[in-house]
């Protein structure tokens, strides 16, 4: 089994569920390979012992069985940056808050591996949306794909931008807003929910386009087909917009048009048996909880 680990930071007492990790999956004759900054970052512990390395740019393939995620739901979005269309699964070990993507509490990370070798999962595609412009951001011109979501907003302003949006070439509306949430199934869970958009199953074949603090009270989150080719053009009292690919962000200038649809390729996402997005759900969102019981 080959093993890939990352983690954005090192807080708290995460690096002792790091070590339980090596131990069990050094108990499965696993091959382990850190990220660069990650690893460099243990080593000041002086306990981790010498591992191969990955980075952005060299290190990962298509052999590996396993991409695992330290952090939050944040770290798994940047996680995806190094996977990309390499088709690694990736799970993520919950040393955050919410988790939505990172589902597995640091107490149980040996059962990231229990679990994995005894085949307790199934692997879930979750499809991306990609942006493109004439000529291509420079900001996404290596990584012009998003997990959660594309996002247009407004910029050095309180006033409100006007979101120009056609769907296959068709005219759809002009939301006045403080901008425009184009979300996938994974995404729902993420700043769409918080701005009234619905929760999707991942599996879904749907996008959302919802309006960030929308002028017109009837402007409503919607729901389409995920072939959709979405086209944008923002305009409002200030020369600028921002775009923004999950936590990657760029300045564009107003009236340029942006082109939003389906990625080419999925990330596979591991489900475990005993973590299931309905289980999350509930867990996340307290459905079923009675406060006057």
């Amino acid at each position: 089994m080959k093993v890939a680990v990352y983690g954005q930071t090192y807080s708290d007492n995460a690096f002792d569920y790091v070590v339980e990790l090596l131990d069990e999956l050094n108990k499965s004759t696993a091959e382990i390979f850190f990220e660069e900054d990650f690893y460099t970052m243990l080593l000041k512990t002086g306990v981790l012992g010498a591992y191969p390395i990955f980075n952005m740019v060299k290190g990962l393939d298509n052999s590996f069985d396993m991409f695992i995620s330290f952090g939050g739901d944040g770290t798994i979005l940047r996680a995806i940056t190094y996977v990309k269309n390499l088709n690694i699964p990736v799970v993520g070990v919950n040393t955050g808050r919410l988790g939505f993507l990172s589902t597995f509490k640091k107490e149980d990370v040996r059962k990231v591996v229990q679990e994995f070798v005894s085949g307790a999962y199934t692997i879930v595609e979750r499809s991306l949306v990609e942006v493109s412009s004439s000529p291509q951001l420079p900001e996404f011109e290596n990584l012009n794909f998003a997990l959660n979501e594309v996002t247009v907003s407004r910029k050095d302003t309180t006033s409100m931008i006007t979101v120009e949006t056609y769907l296959n070439n068709e005219y759809l509306t002009s939301y006045w807003a403080d901008g425009l949430i184009v979300a996938t199934p994974t995404g729902s869970t993420g700043y769409s929910l918080s701005c009234g958009g619905p929760v999707i199953a991942p599996t879904a074949k749907s996008l959302i386009l919802t309006p960030i603090a929308p002028h017109n009270l009837n402007a409503r989150p919607l729901v389409i087909a995920d072939d959709t080719v979405i086209r944008l053009k923002v305009s409002g009292r200030e020369e600028n917009h921002l775009v923004s690919l999950d936590s990657r962000i760029a300045t564009v200038e107003n009236g340029r048009e942006i082109i939003i649809k389906k990625s080419s390729f999925t990330i596979k996402m591991i489900e475990y048996t005993s973590e299931s997005f309905l289980k999350t759900l509930r867990n996340k969102l307290l459905w079923g909880e009675d406060k006057r019981n």
